[in-house]
């Protein structure tokens, strides 16, 4: 969800809609516009009161016992998430939704409507370009780096996968019926140790910061237009516009009057030492959550950069399925769509919702995560929508 900026991991509110009251209330709300909208426009609302009242009671008692009627699958879901597997498994969040964890049988959700819009994806080989922007430590863009070639691992990597986990972004085409590529490599980066734009970002100027790292303008990376992903990532003591109140991350294309080039782009924060219960959530919690839910240990020991592998493959899926903002995404408006990635933000494994991330593994040491990677790399990514499932599916 994005609605302060294309792409941008938002900051509270998506699970919520998914949940039965949410639901209801959307139900409610749309029978009422729908049928206000379509009165005569010289009747007045008392004539229709009657009808208007009977058809949004009887809406809320369907919501009401579908809800009931969800609840008694509860033990059924969670004896069925207890099995382990390296399969995927789709994820239904809607309360009296069919268990497609064991059924071939796929229902439909109108609630959502993934299309296409006719635009690019990303087909060809992507060759991501990081920007280090800050001061980061060798440890630290290790870990990232990991993530990043485990999603074209030459070797077979233990499932489940974060190759698996990027199945689902491939599932995604082009008006020719090629599917976005499961070829990524980190093809250049370049160092910005000294805050060339200051430590203060806004959403044009990192656009600037990209400017001056092509090789170009002095700096090191080659301007690829075909393939090319440029990734800026701010270290702990940068500030970007909207962050932490409104995005973890987004997505865009740069202008070319700005940098010379329409270049597809992410920018993603590393909020550990600025806000690590929101962006780099779940291992660290907000004060209010604490007597009720624990949090997470980072795999990697890095509650910062571990919090952003999620951050960055949120981005990485929807910058590769809605590279100019004009491919795949749910909802009417362009500046504000539903993305492949918005849909599930903050489901982890079954059970996710309502601020609980669901049942995944946890490691010998404690920690919790649901992908291998490289090197024996573990990570924890959250799910992705599924279109033509319709629902949310990851890796268990």
């Amino acid at each position: 969800m994005h609605k302060t900026g294309t792409g941008a991991v938002q900051i509270g509110g998506i699970l919520e809609a998914y949940f039965g009251i949410a639901t209801c209330k959307v139900f409610e709300r749309n029978w009422q516009g729908n049928l206000v909208g379509h009165l005569d426009p010289m009747a007045s609302y008392g004539n229709h009161r009657f009808w208007i009242s009977a058809i949004l009671f009887a809406s809320m008692s369907v919501c009401v016992l579908s809800r009931v009627a969800s609840s008694g699958n509860d033990k059924s879901a969670s004896a069925a998430s207890s099995s382990p597997s390296t399969v995927y498994r789709p994820f239904r969040p809607w309360p009296n939704a069919v268990n497609i964890a064991e059924s071939k049988v796929l229902v439909k959700d109108p609630v959502v409507n993934m299309q296409y819009h006719m635009g690019p994806v990303l087909t060809s080989a992507i060759h991501v370009y990081i920007i280090w922007y800050g001061r980061w430590k060798n440890s630290q863009k290790s870990i990232i780096r990991d993530f990043l070639a485990s999603v074209s691992a030459p070797a077979p990597v233990t499932g489940p996968s974060v190759q698996q986990w990027w199945s689902t972004v491939q599932t995604y085409t082009d008006q020719t019926g090629a599917n976005i590529s499961a070829s990524i490599m980190v093809a250049g980066e370049h160092e910005d140790r000294n805050y060339s734009h200051g430590k203060v970002l806004s959403r044009l100027s990192v656009q600037e910061v990209i400017r001056s790292a092509l090789a170009e303008n002095n700096g090191t990376l080659p301007v690829n237009t075909k393939g090319g992903l440029y990734m800026v990532l701010t270290g702990e003591d940068v500030m970007m516009q909207d962050y932490c109140r409104a995005v973890c991350g987004f997505h865009y294309f740069t202008f070319p009057a700005k940098v010379g080039y329409t270049l597809p782009y992410a920018w993603i924060g590393n909020s550990g030492k600025s806000c690590p219960e929101v962006c780099a959530f779940p291992f660290a919690i907000p004060e209010f959550m604490g007597e009720s839910f624990a949090p997470l240990k980072s795999p990697n020991n890095d509650i910062g950069v571990d919090g952003m592998v999620s951050v960055i493959g949120h981005e990485l899926a929807e910058i590769s399925s809605n590279p100019l903002i004009n491919a795949w995404y749910a909802g009417e408006d362009p500046s504000a769509p539903f993305e492949i990635a918005d849909l599930c933000e903050g489901m982890y494994g079954h059970g996710a919702g309502g601020g609980y991330p669901g049942d995944v593994p946890v490691s010998k040491f404690g920690a919790s995560y649901n992908v291998h990677g490289v090197r024996g790399r573990k990570f924890l990514v959250q799910w992705l929508w599924n279109a033509d499932m319709n629902s949310c599916q990851g890796p268990v």
